[in-house]
């Protein structure tokens, strides 16, 4: 294991300046002398430290990896784990009801997501949404003449889906300002969430959709609607991988919800809708001593050096994963012969041996079944972007009192951006 100091190391997984990462705790601590405990925000560092190390002992021991273990065979094991979870995973499957895999994934997610009724756009404001803005390569794909018979013939949320890989970017913005300007609390309605395998008539360009973003799950945060796309990737990794994205947009729509509830009892609902659903995060903007960007993307897929990156945020994905990981983990049934309660509350964890030139092996379930896929497809990439943006969130999360405190502080700063402590 590495020799790095409880900071050191801390700076290091973060991948900042360990005299940057002693400035944010400094001002962190001052905020916190009143709040949460007598010692204020003392300590997080040094508690967070110490609970990554007993993590990685107890996940090494589990492993029978020694804490000699090399990185490349460290990440062959957590390879092997996660592609043994996935065998286990995909056999318990087969007792699930529905016609195929991925009707039966469908309705595991479902039933395995701790989420209720969201607050959700209703389904009939989708019909007028394409009525007033006819999607014209969906009418020619499909050989139908009008949205009228469109609509008689298709399911709207299906086509609502096929919008965003049929339609051009500009179809899509000009849409967006126009239809979803004009709407109010009253458009909206309490349903539960759906998590929907498309129909076959969709399948063409859904080869597309998932040679493009790589998976085959995709959703409507608006509508409280998942999208399977019934692609079978035979790629050991892409399920259990998949599987978990599922339950990551259960969550992540149920914060949705959340957040348009709270702006629909204040003005300028539409404005703030938009917001949302664009993913806005500020730009340009340094914070101040004990104040947090909210970042609702990863930002590290289009640019690893964004700058965003590099000074204290939480990612409320992260936080989406986390639950859903958990969810996962939690999932006992007496057929099901699985060890996927070890992959609790790892998200964050990460290691760095002394071999592997400061790379950092990540614990998190999802970066290592991508890790796994891409193996498998020859690519050998490991990626450690999920644990670093889980662990500024376990940060935040810390300085906030929990996982309560810190929803709370999310959803209501998120419209600003910002979190002042």
């Amino acid at each position: 294991m590495s020799n790095l100091s409880p900071k050191a190391f801390l700076a290091r997984l973060l991948d900042i300046d360990l005299a940057a990462l002693e400035k944010f705790d400094a001002a962190m601590r001052e905020r916190g002398r009143d709040s949460i405990s007598p010692d204020g925000r003392a300590g997080v560092l040094e508690r967070i430290f110490d609970e990554n190390e007993k993590a990685i002992s107890w996940m090494l021991a589990t492993l029978n990896s020694g804490e000699r273990s090399s990185t490349p065979h460290l990440k062959s094991v957590l390879r092997k784990k996660v592609l043994a979870e996935e065998k286990n995973f995909l056999n318990f499957l087969e007792i699930v009801r529905g016609k195929d895999q991925f009707e039966k994934a469908a309705v595991l997610a479902r039933k395995i997501a701790r989420v209720g009724k969201g607050m959700f756009l209703k389904h009939d404001y989708a019909a007028r949404i394409l009525v007033q803005r006819p999607p014209e390569h969906i009418l020619e794909y499909l050989k139908v003449g009008s949205v009228t018979e469109l609509l008689k013939r298709h399911n709207v949320t299906e086509v609502f889906a096929a919008l965003r890989f049929m339609e051009t970017d500009a179809w899509m913005h000009e849409t967006f300002e126009q239809a979803y300007s004009a709407f109010t609390p009253a458009d909206f309605e309490e349903r539960e969430i759906e998590v929907k395998v498309i129909g076959p008539e969709w399948e063409a360009v859904s080869r597309d959709f998932v040679a493009h973003k790589r998976h085959n799950v995709s959703h409507l945060k608006e509508f409280g609607v998942i999208f399977i796309n019934p692609i079978r990737e035979d790629v050991p990794g892409k399920f259990l991988r998949d599987f978990a994205l599922l339950l990551h947009y259960c969550h992540e729509i149920d914060f949705y919800s959340k957040l348009f509830r709270r702006a629909a009892a204040g003005p300028d609902f539409a404005e703030k809708l938009k917001s949302f659903l664009r993913g806005d995060v500020r730009e340009g903007y340094s914070p101040g001593p004990g104040e947090w960007l909210i970042i609702q993307r990863y930002l590290a897929k289009d640019n690893p050096k964004d700058p965003r990156l590099f000074v204290p945020h939480a990612n409320p994905e992260s936080m989406h994963w986390s639950r859903g990981e958990r969810d996962l983990a939690h999932f006992v049934a007496p057929e099901l012969k699985s060890d996927m309660k070890l992959w609790n509350d790892l998200d964050w964890v990460g290691a760095i041996f002394e071999d592997g030139g400061g790379e950092v092996v990540s614990f998190d379930l999802e970066d290592n079944a991508m890790s796994l896929v891409s193996f498998m497809e020859g690519r050998e990439e490991s990626f450690n972007y999920h644990q670093k943006e889980a662990l500024w969130t376990k940060l935040f999360m810390e300085y906030a009192g929990g996982e309560e405190g810190m929803e709370k502080l999310l959803i209501e700063n998120f419209e600003k951006g910002t979190v002042q402590f």
